[in-house]
């Protein structure tokens, strides 16, 4: 019985990591339309552009982190 509990717990764990991802990717697209709407309009702050752009870094690199963790590794 606990083979089977400790053989979920990471098919749990890779969903989680999913829709984190999910969640982190559609935050990214939220800040490039937002920075990308800024620049448009031709009033854009550039400071608050600039901080935009570097939460959006941010965000990139959290999902390279779970996508290295939801990536199996494989050996050559």
């Amino acid at each position: 019985m606990d083979s089977l509990v400790n053989n979920s717990t990471p098919m749990k764990t890779d969903e989680v990591l999913r829709i984190q991802l999910g969640v982190l990717r559609q935050e990214h697209r939220d800040l490039d339309e937002a920075i990308h709407a800024l620049q448009e309009t031709g009033t854009a702050d550039m400071l608050t552009v600039k901080r935009l752009k570097k939460q959006k870094l941010k965000l990139k690199d959290k999902i390279a982190v779970l996508e290295d963790r939801t990536t199996p590794d494989i050996i050559a």
